[in-house]
């Protein structure tokens, strides 16, 4: 097996975590420093820690966030520790004279805008409950998040409220207030409230509410292949696993120029875009563009990055533009590049040796467990295609689950089983809203079960083998099937449909749907791009099948369950396992499109 070894040479700053054994052994959380102490005793609030201990000490002048605009000259709007403190209390009392406090929940929907983070940062100070949802999700998939976390507030732009959800407002019937990012002068939308007006209308004196460590703070909703998605609860005391990740597994120095590319309507964008770099104090790189791999390097090259967190699709996606590309520019700043949203290939790891002078270091986390748990960290050797060890203050094991659902260790290296982590990381979700018998089936005793398939070596690193169920990994999105098969069925033409994560080595996966039609429709490519259309227009591109197959019967269970399972071995060509309970198997290929 290559490894790639680490040496002084490859190290251009002392890692924070060097001595990885004795790290571990001595690692305790209640020694971990406490980020909130300015609150007073027993006092912990993200935003606190993130914005207000740096806004008002030896930080307030640094740059907090570094806008790039989306245009071709990558002009940027820095907003310092200072500025960033005053916006985010001004947010902070503009909910307050809404009459919206502690618990509340406030649901924010746009692009990487600074009213995004202002909306966020504000809201957590102010107690309430944040969500920050992504912005090309369509329609359906906003109105029913905001349906299952009972929105009070919601913050858009112009733009996406016009496109997405006035035609679904009435259906938020739990939402009191939208307020509207637009541009200087825009008219007024009926039915909701101008962002800056109210901004502008608020004072900065606004004392943030005293949370405490268990107080609610974030609602990130990921998938599940059956059912609607699952809003995952976290609380204010995860701020110590960002702290303490953005430490370990990031690296994270005074001086750093870091660049998170993840979204914040994804958890790797809130946790690692938004408050693990304020709660170091470092300068954030925000690209309000769409990717573009020539501009990804000129801002690596431009800002002088130094740590960058990116996700393995658009890695490929460089590595798909090719090595001359980047041949063009220079990165002597940069040390050190992480990734995570999906397993990452060897492939990638030394491409990103070869042409960016350093390797990439893969890592795993949930948005269950809000925090990094494994990781490839600067001082490690890497072995490509692991995701790492675990880092200091988590447990992590292998385990077994018997036909009783009994689960055991595996101690043995190289046995391939379920990723389990001992409880009692700060960071680790509380809850699925209203789901508390799911969100019980994720643990046995003391373990939390991931549901990731891996394999552990004789070394301690973990390698991820598959996922435990169905859940579509595309592009670092989590996608249900469920959820894009009741679109589909939706269609007037549409009898059934199945929906799988088909390997793709763009995307990780790319989501593929198998129809069956209603008498008197044929399968013809009219209908095909009809059905994308649709499935595009309600769910979002990110979301709705590059590829729909008409089938005359998609297999069941005999209690009617659809195997999924089954049609993702008959269009790999893997083994179909065991077909007792299979109704019907009747699934035959057709003609295959790729949007």
């Amino acid at each position: 097996m290559d490894v790639i070894h680490k040496g002084a040479e490859d190290l251009k700053v002392a890692p924070n975590l060097a001595d990885y054994a004795r790290s571990r052994a001595a690692f305790d959380w209640a020694t971990v420093p406490d980020v909130c102490a300015g609150m007073g005793a027993g006092g912990c609030n993200i935003a606190y820690a993130a914005v207000d201990r740096h806004a008002e000490g030896p930080e307030a002048g640094r740059t907090a966030l570094r806008f790039i605009a989306d245009t071709a000259d990558l002009t940027t709007h820095d907003l310092s520790y200072a500025e960033l403190g005053r916006l985010t209390r001004r947010f902070t009392n503009v909910l307050r004279g809404l009459g919206i406090g502690k618990g509340d929940r406030v649901f924010v929907i746009m692009g990487r805008v600074p009213e995004l983070y202002v909306s966020i940062l504000g809201a957590l100070r102010n107690g309430s409950v944040v969500s920050p949802l992504f912005s090309a999700f369509g329609p359906e998939p906003i109105a029913t998040r905001v349906g299952i976390g009972a929105a009070d507030v919601l913050v858009t732009t112009a733009a996406i409220y016009q496109r997405k959800i006035a035609k679904i407002r009435a259906e938020l019937t739990t939402v009191k207030h939208v307020l509207v990012v637009g541009d200087d002068g825009h008219a007024d939308i009926e039915g909701t409230q101008n962002f800056h007006r109210l901004m502008d209308a608020a004072t900065d004196d606004a004392p943030i509410e005293p949370t405490g460590a268990d107080d609610p703070s974030l609602l990130h909703f990921t998938s599940g292949t059956t059912g609607t998605p699952k809003g995952a609860q976290h609380v204010h005391g995860a701020v110590a696993m960002h702290y303490i990740t953005g430490r370990y597994a990031l690296d994270l120095h005074d001086d750093d120029i870091y660049w998170c590319t993840a979204d914040p309507g994804w958890v790797t964008g809130t946790s690692y875009g938004i408050i693990a770099p304020l709660l170091h104090g470092v300068t954030s790189i925000i690209d309000e563009a769409e990717f573009d791999a020539e501009r990804w390097y000129r801002i690596l090259q431009d800002q002088q990055v130094t740590v960058w967190y990116t996700a393995p699709t658009a890695i490929r996606m460089l590595i798909k533009a090719g090595p001359e590309l980047p041949a063009r520019y220079r990165f002597p700043k940069l040390r050190f590049i992480a990734s995570v949203g999906e397993p990452l290939n060897a492939e990638a790891v030394w491409w990103g040796k070869r042409v960016l002078g350093l390797p990439i270091h893969d890592n795993w986390w949930q948005t269950e467990t809000g925090g990094i748990m494994v990781a490839n960290t600067p001082a490690f050797d890497i072995k490509p295609g692991s995701m790492g060890r675990p880092l200091p203050g988590v447990d992590a094991v292998v385990v077994h689950r018997d036909d009783t659902g009994a689960v055991s260790i595996v101690e043995a290296p190289d046995v391939e089983g379920e990723l389990a982590l001992r409880v009692g990381w700060p960071s680790m979700f509380r809850g699925y809203l209203h789901q508390d018998e799911r969100y019980r089936k994720c643990f046995s005793a003391d373990l939390y079960l991931s549901g990731d398939l891996v394999k552990r070596d004789a070394d301690g690193y973990f390698w991820f083998v598959g996922r435990a169920d169905d859940v579509i990994k595309s592009s670092g999105h989590l996608i249900g099937p469920f959820e894009v098969e009741n679109v589909l069925t939706d269609h007037p033409a549409v009898a059934e449909a199945a929906v799988i994560g088909k390997p793709d080595p763009t995307y990780g996966e790319l989501v593929k749907a198998f129809v069956t039609l209603k008498t008197g429709y044929t399968g013809d490519d009219e209908l095909r791009r009809d059905l994308m259309g649709h499935a595009r227009k309600r769910l979002g591109a990110a979301v709705a099948p590059k590829e729909i197959d008409f089938v005359d019967a998609l297999p069941h269970t005999r209690s009617g369950k659809i195997m999924r399972r089954l049609l993702k071995a008959r269009e790999l060509g893997l083994p179909e396992g065991d077909t007792s309970t299979v109704e019907s198997t009747g699934a035959r290929h057709g003609q295959e499109v790729t949007a």
